[in-house]
């Protein structure tokens, strides 16, 4: 290798880390920070590197990923989730390629071009957009729930399109629909056969592997069984990819998957970004510039085209109007495999260069616009809903409590509503509760209980549900901003009720006491103090003892819970304990308390430890010595500068 290349690789190296801080921070997917690199380093940048010398390498990052893939494809998942993946996935994926061919061929291309280019906007990011719905805590959603069945649908459906594409280059002179279908059923009997023969030789491998007891065996002996199925279904006239898939897929059951899965990681990741880059370096500005309207007109298109099929699938199947737009907005976008289909597409000679930079560039604009469209999904179906739907969602007229008196409303009927509900039901408490599982509430309605399927975030279901003479509001929803928006409106609708909010933890509590909480109870905290209580309890604390300290944390917020000392924990945001030690010589030592601007250094003295013994909230006339710890309280960047002026003023 030449000192020269050595160079240029590093350049590239170091773009590639500065993008991804930068777009990371931004909130944008690493995806993008790759592409960025191509770009930059590629033929339209400094022109380091041609696409042909990185992609072969590349290439190994897509083999890499598939075996992922096959790792995680599980068949008792998909069998119990078969109506869902095989009726809605299916039918989405159909329904938008026959509309994108049609369209494609209305525009000029070929039959062959308008399949690929119809099957890379079909597909969506299964990486990001389950990534954001874990962060949003929407999987269990009913939105979410189906999203992850339409994207694993389309995840299976990539294997098909790895078999079809390759036999599409050898009849793209002569396309001819039968022999077609005779090269894909060869190919499906090649697929059973390496499943069959693969089922009985590599989980055995793998135990024979596993007795070394050597990390680097194991690790070695996965990275050869991804790569030499791959070799294998390439020699037959299949794909790499496809072999790396059955391989992962036969030894997703196994007990070493989580292994496999763990060592397969870091290289699969290194070689996924070396492949985007090289997708990247595909991406030619001057067709850019000169096609940078039908480029806008087309990412405008499929995220409104492939939003509305999914919509209007999910209306036919009786789902919600705010469940089925959600779901639409969050698959709106095209997928990571989108760059391996029209990569694929190019290389095998399906489409030309200028119609792959076209759709390349449009599937770079869709996942970049992701995030705030799945983050916002939910959102934006309610002000639609708002807007055309009211009344949707609920039977308004049901609403009214049989009981008489005081009434406690409950928003969310999870497991903390469910369990208010059974001690309100105990006490004869009359109560009422919102919830907007289906599911859930057809169950419980069965079972007699006042539940009902409404939005807290509408004002006029909360009327309806006589808000107004409720004494208690007890909100248990799950996600913080919805919780912010429920309270706001219930504030604004009742005065004189009592508002009381569960939280995961403690970050926004003075916000949301601040919107008109009466009580704010974070989960994490409660638990602490539960756990703290039974410890002095069994330690023979008396029990009075133990009430009145449970009172005092909660009447002063929870004081002493939170501030934590660190470790390696770097996140900037959250405020922690730290203690400073004062040699001989420091700043502060001769001074007191009272001389020290604490409110200026924006930090909290909790307490002051001197020759082994703790002083909680020492006087301000307290004078520091040298071998005093001061136990400092506050975020990571004001406790670095405040230690500072400390020792040296």
């Amino acid at each position: 290798m030449s000192h020269g290349l050595l160079i240029q690789i590093l350049f590239m190296l170091v773009i590639a880390i500065i993008a991804i801080a930068m777009l990371r921070r931004a909130g944008l997917p690493a995806i993008l920070a790759y592409l960025l690199t191509g770009v930059i380093s590629g033929p339209s940048g400094f022109n380091w590197f041609s696409q042909q010398e990185i992609h072969s390498v590349a290439e190994l990052g897509i083999v890499l990923l598939m075996f992922s893939l096959g790792l995680e494809f599980s068949l008792p998942r998909l069998w119990a989730m078969r109506r869902k993946v095989f009726g809605l996935g299916f039918s989405q994926l159909i329904v938008t390629v026959c509309f994108t061919m049609v369209a494609a061929l209305f525009c000029g291309l070929s039959m062959v071009a308008s399949l690929v280019v119809g099957a890379a906007v079909a597909l969506s990011s299964t990486a990001i957009v389950l990534k954001l719905l874990n962060d949003q805590g929407w999987i269990r959603r009913r939105h979410g729930e189906l999203s992850v069945s339409v994207l694993l649908f389309q995840d299976i459906a990539v294997v098909p399109l790895l078999i079809l594409l390759p036999l599409l280059a050898e009849q793209s002179q002569t396309f001819v629909w039968y022999d077609i279908g005779i090269s894909l059923f060869e190919g499906l009997a090649v697929f059973l056969a390496l499943m069959i023969v693969g089922k009985w030789t590599l989980p055995k491998l793998f135990d024979e592997v596993a007795r070394a007891r050597s990390n680097e065996l194991f690790v070695l002996s996965t990275l050869v069984v991804a790569l030499v199925t791959g070799v294998i279904t390439q020699w037959v006239g299949l794909s790499m990819a496809l072999g790396a898939f059955i391989a992962g897929m036969l030894l997703g059951e196994s007990q070493y998957k989580r292994q496999l899965e763990a060592d397969i990681r870091p290289f699969r990741d290194l070689l996924m970004g070396l492949f985007f880059i090289s997708i990247g370096m595909l991406l030619d500005f001057h067709i850019v510039r000169q096609f940078w309207w039908e480029i806008l007109l087309l990412l405008v298109t499929v995220l409104l085209v492939k939003s509305l099929i999914i919509f209007l699938l999910l209306k036919a199947t009786k789902e919600s109007f705010r469940i089925s737009l959600s779901t639409a907005l969050t698959l709106a976008q095209m997928g990571e495999f989108s760059f391996v289909i029209l990569s694929l597409g190019v290389s095998y000679q399906l489409i030309d260069n200028q119609t792959s930079t076209i759709f390349v560039m449009v599937a770079v604009l869709s996942m970049a616009f992701a995030p705030w469209l799945v983050k916002n999904s939910m959102n934006i179906a309610k002000r639609f809903q708002g807007v055309k739907f009211k009344g949707e969602n609920v039977e308004l007229s049901q609403l009214a409590p049989h009981s008489q008196g005081e009434l406690v409303l409950i928003l969310g009927y999870g497991r903390v509503g469910q369990t208010i509900a059974r001690f309100m039901k105990v006490e004869a408490i009359p109560y009422l509760v919102l919830d907007l599982d289906p599911k859930r509430v057809a169950e419980a309605r069965a079972a007699g209980e006042p539940v009902y399927f409404g939005d807290g975030c509408q004002r006029s279901i909360l009327k309806q549900a006589k808000i107004s003479e409720a004494k208690m509001v007890v909100i248990t929803l799950g996600d913080n901003k919805a919780v912010e928006d429920v309270l706001c409106l219930c504030r604004q609708l009742t005065s004189h009720a009592k508002i009381l909010v569960r939280t995961r933890d403690d970050i926004d509590m003075e916000v949301l006491e601040k919107a008109g909480a009466s009580q704010v109870i974070p989960e994490t905290l409660e638990g602490s103090l539960m756990l703290v209580s039974q410890v002095l309890y069994q330690s023979g604390v008396p029990l009075s003892r133990i009430l009145k300290r449970l009172e005092f944390e909660r009447r002063h917020h929870y004081r002493y819970l939170h501030g934590f000392f660190s470790g390696g924990d770097t996140d900037f945001t959250l405020e922690r304990l730290h203690a400073t030690a004062l040699p001989q010589g420091a700043f502060v030592v001769g001074k007191t308390l009272a001389m020290i601007p604490w409110k200026k250094l924006r930090i909290e003295l909790r307490a002051i430890r001197r020759s082994g013994a703790e002083i909680e909230s020492p006087p301000q006339d307290w004078e520091c010595k040298s071998g005093d710890i001061l136990i400092l309280l506050g975020k990571p960047r004001r406790i670095e500068r405040a230690e500072n002026w400390l020792l040296k003023g």
